[in-house]
């Protein structure tokens, strides 16, 4: 049977997550997509869509998508499914699971890599992260998950740009690729996204084409190579605009995110160690991290990428005749230490 796609749906509360799955599950595309809610509450889909109160843990719907209410953990929600659609009990094509907006979408995300009875009937597609763009600026000042979330997202997805000015949408969208500029960002209008942006992102596939900006820093007007500088209360920075306030807000999130990159290639058994050592110490800090290497001894790319402390090389396409060979990576992650990653990463090079 053929690996089951699977979509993490996450962003803080009343971000929009239900308008967006409200409007997948409903749109005539000929899918048929089996939900896991990962909440109960205000936000349950629709109470036509998910009967919550009744011992049944799946309800079929009308246009073949099935909707899964989770009592337990989700790794069984996960095999209860596989089981039923190998059995020929349900028909659905992928998963979406949504995940409490005070969620860590990491956990979530390990369970499709940690658990080999997951591992061999879903793959993780991507984590989609929706930002609500009228109370961002506080949720991000006031709450470590808001900030996380954007953290792991592959795909960022702004609701609410209409209740908000526009320079305070510009000055989000900075803020938000200061915190991870590995996901493109889009507006979205009452959950109107085309499925293309949903579904079958790769975001999660190690030998996807890699998006790295190593300059993503570079558009600032002043030299912000190291973002870590301090601020004054005048400081005119887009970033740091803060919502409902005359003056400047100092904003130093502790999700941020460096790019790494190096010419001379690395030395895989002195990588190995120092990556593993460095996963050992700061995993729990480490959202996501990803990266296309240039190794010694091999003709081929080397794709890296991690989740916390669950990381996973594999050998990607062959440098072309030409190309530039050179290592770049991405970490995202709170509060890491960039000056300590740095200086090991040098020492691993050839």
């Amino acid at each position: 049977m053929a690996l089951i796609p699977a979509t993490i749906l996450t962003g803080f509360l009343g971000s929009g997550k239900t308008t967006l799955l409200k409007r997948v599950l409903t749109e005539a595309h000929g899918q048929k997509i089996a939900v896991i809610e990962n909440e109960f509450g205000e936000e349950n889909i629709d109470s036509d869509i998910l009967v919550t109160e009744s011992k049944e843990q799946i309800v079929q719907m009308s246009n073949g998508c099935i909707c899964c209410t989770i009592r337990e953990d989700l790794r069984s929600a996960l095999q209860l499914l596989a089981a039923k659609k190998r059995q020929g009990l349900l028909d659905f094509d992928r998963v979406v699971i949504e995940t409490t907006g005070l969620a860590d979408p990491g956990p979530v995300a390990q369970t499709f890599f940690m658990d080999d009875e997951i591992a061999e009937s879903y793959l993780l597609d991507s984590i989609l992260t929706l930002v609500d763009a009228k109370h961002a600026a506080q949720q991000f000042n006031d709450r470590q998950e808001a900030r996380r979330q954007v953290g792991f997202a592959d795909q960022l997805f702004i609701s609410k740009t209409d209740l908000v000015p526009a320079e305070e949408t510009d000055a989000l969208m900075h803020r938000l690729k200061h915190m991870n500029p590995r996901a493109p960002q889009q507006k979205v209008h009452f959950g109107e996204v085309p499925l293309s942006q949903v579904f079958d992102l790769r975001g999660f596939n190690l030998n996807a084409k890699l998006d790295i900006d190593p300059d993503f820093l570079k558009e600032d007007d002043h030299a912000h190579h190291d973002h870590d500088h301090e601020h004054g209360e005048h400081c005119d920075h887009p970033s740091h605009a803060h919502e409902g306030h005359g003056h400047h807000h100092h904003v130093d999130d502790d999700v941020k995110s460096f790019v790494y990159k190096a010419d001379r290639p690395f030395d895989p058994a002195r990588l190995e160690d120092f990556l593993g050592a460095i996963v050992n110490i700061y995993g729990p800090r480490m959202l996501r991290y990803k990266g296309v290497l240039h190794m010694q001894g091999t003709e081929r790319k080397v794709i890296f990428q991690g989740v916390h402390q669950l990381m996973g090389s594999d050998l990607g396409p062959a440098w072309a005749e030409g190309e530039a060979r050179q290592s770049r990576m991405v970490f995202i992650g709170i509060d890491l230490p960039r000056d300590i990653l740095e200086q090991g990463l040098e020492q691993c090079l050839v």
